[in-house]
């Protein structure tokens, strides 16, 4: 009995230590150990202080926190300081913020990487999914009611035989799909509240239809893409909340409307946006952005567009490589929306490159100045060798860059087959090189083969200079070895440079 007494005070001794904000627990590397023991099943947020997607992230997780609480569930939320707590961090393989790892089971050796949205619902549904059967049972029609009142957005399924090939189906559908709530029953009762007249599966949301009811062969594949298809609204406003679902999402083609939310037309614009959203359900997701919020400049940024210039249409692809399209015309009606997604969907849009104009003095100082419309015959010309950094305004490493820069041009200036030259690729794009991240420094050696060979060196003169005497060996990589790709879904990252105070990632680059 003394040692059990013993252990009763350790175990609130160590309880006492876990300090908490908004329900959620803060952790260190003194008590992370303790609070894995403690609790079975905790998410925990790795977040920097500074980071705007952790300041976006904090109410929704908080409320998140809240939610489980007020439910006596033994699932916790908690958060580290990772900019702290940099040995946890480290541990953990943490290099974004914020990084959200699930410890099931006290298990600290692999946790499960968080993946789904950024609101309290999506926090608590992926949890649920998690840690509960991935289906619930509804018997009573005021179970299926709070169900439906409770999410934003619900899927029912209807089956009289639980076991029938259908039902199998759906649960297999449901474990696949994370960031949404599913049920089952076989009610009379709840069937006749929902006036379903046999089996089928029923999402219910609180947008657009209201209700979508499955109709086809109930197979696991073609109930997933039923439920992704219906599980976002006709048109979704891009936000830090949202932009995991657009990005996360199977919907690869993107079309997005600019405009201000304070324009007097606002709502007719987008009645008619959201008026040819129905034509291509499943196929392209229509999002808009309003246009004066500072947050969101970066993004009109990507695709050359300044808030004066709004409204406007643009369509972006994200499969292997971005591809930005333009409509010919700026009218923003359902009629015109309509034929420039048809003319996408029927592959016969050319992509839209951006360039400025060449500038009289492009070629004045030791740097050159390229853009779109002078690339190709500067850097294939087959006499010279290219040396171009592919730069950002915005971008700290490039601003760090600049004076080396400046100085391995001032080296080669008066070079018979050297330019050392510079493109801004916020404002310019080239079909030859696809610029994922700042600075890309890419050399174009002088010959009829077009090479385009990676700069993987050092970033100071002496390293530049080896490079370029080397003809490109001495630093270099073939072209597509370069590890600080962009995946499409990181995107989202445009709107924040949240990697670091300065704005920059640890790899030396600024990512798009």
């Amino acid at each position: 009995m003394l040692k059990f007494l013993i252990f009763c005070t350790l175990a609130v001794a160590i309880n006492a230590e876990i300090a908490e904000e908004e329900d959620v627990l803060v952790l260190k590397k003194s008590n992370f150990d303790e609070a894995l023991q403690a609790h079975p099943n905790i998410l925990v947020e790795f977040y920097a202080p500074w980071c705007g997607h952790c300041k976006a992230l904090a109410p929704e997780y908080a409320k998140a926190a809240g939610m489980l609480k007020a439910e006596s569930s033994d699932i916790r939320l908690a958060k580290v300081d990772a900019t702290e707590e940099t040995e946890l961090a480290q541990e953990y393989g943490v290099r974004g913020y914020p990084t959200i790892k699930f410890f099931k089971g006290g298990d600290k050796e692999s946790p499960k990487e968080y993946s789904a949205g950024r609101q309290a619902d999506d926090i608590v549904n992926w949890l649920k999914k998690r840690t509960g059967p991935a289906v619930a049972t509804l018997n009573e029609v005021t179970d299926a009611e709070s169900l439906i009142a409770d999410n934003e957005v619900a899927v029912i399924g209807f089956f009289k035989d639980a076991e029938s090939a259908g039902a199998q189906a759906y649960e297999k559908a449901a474990q696949a799909i994370d960031d949404i709530p599913f049920a089952k029953t076989s009610s009379d009762a709840i069937y006749s509240k929902f006036e379903v007249s046999k089996d089928s599966v029923v999402l219910f949301k609180k947008f657009d239809e209201g209700r979508n009811t499955f109709d086809g062969e109930l197979t696991k594949e073609a109930l997933q893409s039923f439920v992704k298809a219906n599980q976002l609204p006709l048109v979704i406003e891009f936000t830090e909340q949202t932009a995991p679902k657009i990005f996360g999402g199977e919907i690869k083609s993107h079309i997005l409307m600019f405009l201000p939310k304070a324009a007097s037309d606002f709502q007719d614009k987008m009645d008619q946006f959201k008026k040819a959203a129905e034509g291509f359900k499943g196929q392209i997701l229509f999002i808009f952005i309003d246009s004066d919020i500072d947050d969101n400049q970066r993004i009109l940024e990507f695709f050359g567009l300044k808030k004066e210039e709004c409204p406007a249409i643009r369509l972006i692809t994200l499969e292997d490589e971005m591809t930005k399209y333009k409509p010919e015309s700026d009218a923003i009606t359902a009629e015109s929306i309509t034929q420039f997604c048809k003319l996408f969907t029927e592959g016969k849009l050319k992509p839209h490159l951006m360039s400025q104009d060449i500038p009289k003095d492009w070629d004045k100082n030791p740097v050159k100045v390229l853009v779109g419309k002078n690339f190709e015959e500067v850097a294939f010309n087959p006499s010279t060798n290219v040396f171009v950094e592919f730069y950002a305004p915005w971008c700290g490493h490039c601003k760090q860059l600049a004076p080396i820069w400046e100085k391995l041009g001032e080296k080669y200036k008066d070079s018979a087959d050297t330019i050392v030259a510079k493109m801004d690729s916020t404002a310019n794009e080239i079909e030859a090189v696809k610029v994922h991240s700042f600075p890309t420094l890419k050399f174009f050696p002088a010959g009829e083969e077009r090479k385009v060979i990676d700069y993987n060196g050092e970033r100071t003169l002496e390293g530049f200079t080896k490079f370029l005497e080397s003809g490109g060996k001495e630093g270099g990589a073939p072209a597509g070895d370069d590890d600080d790709d962009l995946e499409p879904e990181d995107l989202e990252d445009v709107e924040d440079d949240s990697d670091s105070e300065d704005g920059t990632d640890d790899d030396g680059h600024d990512e798009l």
